[in-house]
């Protein structure tokens, strides 16, 4: 358990470090860099301080290094010479002089609480996995493959029909986004239910699912489509993409 404690400890020292870091860079948007590194550092650090190397822990610590290091890039590359994201600097302007305060607790604190919550699965196994292979493990990362697939080549097809200068002002509606609205943010959910899945091999796994539970419900409900949909709510185009196609889960067009 002192593997679970110390790992809690430093998530929060983590985005301590971060928060400094925006304040002094004036760009909230930062913490969004650190979020994918942030599992990596958890799950390197639970699994040697635990010492329990086995399958399933270098397994499910190979997959977030793979997610959280894909995610980093993207991130980094999305962002490079880019002001603040247009969320925090509207939080910049509505928070006034009580920007700093706020901002720490927040975004960077909060974020922490997510981490400390998503991290379940890593952290059980990293913890409690003993040797041997499992269904649960095979199926798990079959689920992490579908998943970590959608989130990177929605996000490199984005990016792609983002460069072409042509289809400034428009919706990307080809590709994977023909079938969801958001199939980045589907595989995101969907690596953390395949993570869940394979926790489930191991003593307390059960309990895991409140990571994927959570990270699905923020990305429906509160800081991931609704905040990005706002954006577009008077985009006539997207409205009518919105009304034929699926909002998340992968899904035939309407007709």
């Amino acid at each position: 358990m002192a593997t679970i404690w110390l790992s809690i400890v430093l998530i929060f020292v983590y985005f301590i470090l971060f928060f400094f870091i925006a304040w002094i860079k004036k760009n909230n948007s930062i913490v969004d860099i650190g979020w994918g590194p942030g599992f990596v550092i958890v799950a390197l650090f639970s699994l040697f301080y635990s010492g329990s190397f086995n399958f399933r822990t270098i397994l499910v610590t190979t997959l977030v290094a793979i997610w959280g290091l894909r995610l980093f890039y993207h991130i980094i590359k999305r962002n490079r010479g880019k002001p603040e994201d247009f969320r925090y600097a509207n939080w910049r302007k509505e928070w006034g002089k009580w920007l700093n305060l706020r901002a720490f607790f927040q975004i960077f604190i909060l974020q922490g609480l997510f981490m400390v919550v998503i991290s379940a699965p890593i952290l059980i196994v990293n913890v409690f996995s003993e040797d041997g292979f499992k269904p649960y493990d095979f199926i798990g990362l079959s689920i992490w493959i579908v998943g970590i697939l959608f989130e990177s080549i929605g996000d490199a097809q984005l990016a792609a029909f983002k460069k072409n200068s042509k289809n400034k002002g428009h919706i990307i509606k080809t590709g994977l986004w023909k079938f969801t609205r958001h199939p980045n943010y589907f595989g995101e959910a969907t690596i953390w239910w395949g993570l869940f899945i394979i926790s489930l091999s191991v003593k307390y796994g059960y309990i895991a699912i409140i990571s994927p539970l959570t990270i699905t419900l923020l990305l429906l409900f509160v800081s991931g489509i609704p905040l990005l949909e706002e954006k577009y709510k008077d985009n006539k185009e997207f409205k009518e993409y919105a009304r034929i196609t699926s909002k998340f889960f992968p899904l035939p067009r309407k007709k």
